[in-house]
């Protein structure tokens, strides 16, 4: 329950109780990230007749969006997602989904979120018109779209990451889990982890790859400046995916008294789930900014894609609303042809990676493949299974953005608009130039402005000539 109309609370869309899956280990070509550093094996299912069932169902409602199951009551959009974990896990899952669907209906819990929420993070975050970059994607006849930001970058830390993190920090009190560890790429992650570790007192663990830590050095210092130990991941590329992987060791030695805050809609149900639940804020006043500034919906939604929590965040509202495009911007990085990219949903196949089923970049043996990105938040070689199963049942399109466009974007909207966005954003923004010519006079865009680029201007600089 909302103290008020600025801050919104989640509502989970399926019900408790989730069946499992069963499980066993055998040596494959599926890639999975609960893999010893010796040798490859993976994670295989013996999936039961019901979950087929459900599945099944899914399929068959089509395009019939009010039939889907999101997820279904095993963790699965379609054949995507579930949990693909090891035994030590299971319980700490369970727990996980018990305790959110109870805090659905806990009021007390909900007036504290709302009001952390509206107080702390600042929320809710302004829809603005976008003036002069509308103007600059007019026509020579006077027509275009009309372009909106959803200020994203406004919350406090600066990016959509803070709605997820106090959530989930407010769920390990309540669970009593007192010792908090989350991975991270761009950094963004991380500081909202610290940050509300440091509110709620606390400790914090974060684990970053090496070359990430690099990049982004200066959220490095803000993480412990917070009081965070930030540990560096030197293991395989030495980003997001090698992060993730230790993380997830972590937990399973730790998991009777450690939380993990995952970052993404990514990772084994609940998580897909209850991170997009925590982000659905953003498309609820979305919903209700849009009715007040031009009494209707948007006509398209535009968000950037990496694991993909922002743009689920921002999509998750608008599932039912046929008429109402949603487009999701991977990173091309070199080129499509160039295999230095990380457009998991465009280029990647179906494998299990970091305990869920979806998308992956992997070679013909199952193994992954190194992505590459400018943007340390989009370099990973997987994508949420929700985005996976919105993929194939048409509802959403996904496109990509080559480094060097995200980077006259950046420069771009920085002197039109007067906002330095990050990198991550930045890909959604250089969609736009393909985007807008092929837009009706009029249409008018939401694009979800996930975070601000102080973080990024170290690796501009090595770039662009300003």
């Amino acid at each position: 329950m909302a103290t008020s109309g600025t801050a919104s609370t989640f509502r989970p869309s399926v019900s408790a109780s989730s069946r499992l899956t069963h499980l066993r280990s055998s040596p494959s070509k599926a890639p999975t990230s609960f893999t010893p550093r010796s040798r490859s094996f993976s994670v295989s299912c013996t999936i039961a007749k019901d979950v087929m069932a459900d599945a099944e169902k899914t399929k068959a409602a089509g395009s019939d969006t009010t039939m889907w199951k999101r997820p279904d009551s095993f963790g699965r959009f379609g054949k995507f997602g579930g949990k693909y974990v090891p035994e030590t896990l299971m319980h700490a899952l369970s727990e996980l989904e018990t305790a959110f669907y109870s805090l659905a209906t806990d009021d007390d819990f909900q007036r504290e979120l709302a009001g952390i929420l509206k107080d702390y993070v600042g929320r809710e975050s302004p829809l603005y018109f976008a003036e002069r970059l509308t103007e600059h994607y007019r026509r020579e006849n006077g027509q275009g779209p009309l372009i909106y930001f959803k200020r994203e970058d406004l919350n406090h830390t600066g990016a959509h990451k803070i709605n997820n993190a106090v959530a989930q920090a407010l769920l390990a009190k309540r669970l009593g889990k007192k010792r908090i560890i989350a991975e991270t790429g761009a950094g963004q992650h991380g500081v909202a982890t610290a940050t509300v570790c440091a509110r709620f007192g606390l400790q914090c663990i974060i684990y970053m790859g090496a070359q990430d830590m690099e990049r982004q050095a200066l959220n490095v210092f803000r993480m412990r400046l917070l009081g965070a130990e930030v540990r560096g991941v030197h293991s395989g590329t030495a980003t997001l995916k090698d992060a993730t992987s230790e993380a997830i060791r972590d937990w399973v030695t730790n998991v009777e008294d450690t939380h993990y805050i995952l970052g993404s809609v990514a990772g084994p149900h609940p998580y897909p789930m209850m991170v997009r639940d925590f982000h659905a804020v953003i498309g609820k006043e979305t919903r209700r900014q849009a009715l007040e500034k031009w009494g209707g919906k948007p006509d398209v939604l535009v968000a950037c894609v990496g694991g993909g929590s922002n743009a689920m965040g921002l999509f998750h509202e608008f599932v039912d609303d046929a008429e109402v495009r949603m487009i999701g911007v991977e990173a091309a990085g070199f080129g499509l042809d160039s295999g230095k990219h990380a457009a998991t949903l465009t280029k990647g196949d179906v494998g299990v990676l970091h305990g869920a089923m979806s998308y992956l970049l992997q070679d013909d043996d199952g193994q992954i493949i190194e992505p590459h990105s400018i943007s340390a938040g989009l370099d990973y070689p997987g994508v949420g299974p929700e985005h996976s199963f919105l993929k194939d049942m048409g509802r959403a399109e996904y496109y990509s953005v080559t480094d060097e466009e995200a980077l006259e974007a950046f420069k771009r909207v920085s002197r039109l608009e007067g906002i330095i966005p990050a990198l991550e954003t930045s890909h959604a923004l250089a969609h736009l130039e393909k985007l807008c010519p092929t837009l009706p006079d009029g249409a008018r865009v939401v694009l979800n402005f996930s975070g601000r680029g102080d973080k990024d201007v170290q690796t501009a600089i090595k770039y662009l000539e300003v």
